[in-house]
């Protein structure tokens, strides 16, 4: 893989890692909306992710590598991720008993949408954090570059 392969695999990852990100922070800031244009409770959403469509099979790259560590080109082209799609949850809708709320059934009964704001803050932690390590290698990435033009000075 060259350098500039691994910043293309970081800066993708970069990209679905803020996706991510904005998608978990519109589930906490409609994690109490009962009534949406769509009519109903906000669905939850979550971000699908896959390997960019440029890149090798995981075990292909890694199965190149091994035969061919010293060979130029020999684990193939870096792919990154991209996102497939965000999509919403089927998980049906929380039952709340708060008759007067104006979006209560007859029974009092008010459908909120199905956010756990732990479950939230955990996958935001989890983007977060795999963001980190995106910047991180990049940098590396940027540091090990510079270093090889200093060598050929």
């Amino acid at each position: 893989m060259s350098l500039f392969g691994a910043i293309d695999v970081s800066a993708s990852a970069l990209t679905a890692n803020r996706l991510q990100m904005d998608v978990t922070a519109e589930n906490l800031a409609n994690a109490q909306t009962t009534r949406t244009a769509e009519g109903g409770p906000y669905r939850r959403k979550t971000v699908v992710l896959e390997e960019a469509s440029g890149g090798t099979a995981f075990r292909g790259a890694l199965d190149g590598a091994m035969r061919t560590a010293a060979a130029p080109g020999g684990a193939g082209a870096a792919g990154g991720v991209e996102v497939a799609g965000v999509v919403e949850h089927p998980a049906p809708p929380r039952l709340v008993y708060d008759p007067g709320h104006p979006d209560a059934n007859a029974d009092g009964y008010v459908e909120m949408p199905a956010v756990d704001t732990v479950t939230e803050m955990v996958d935001l932690i989890s983007s977060s954090r795999a963001y980190e390590a995106n910047v991180t290698a990049m940098q590396a990435t940027k540091q090990m570059f510079t270093r090889t033009l200093d060598l050929l000075r």
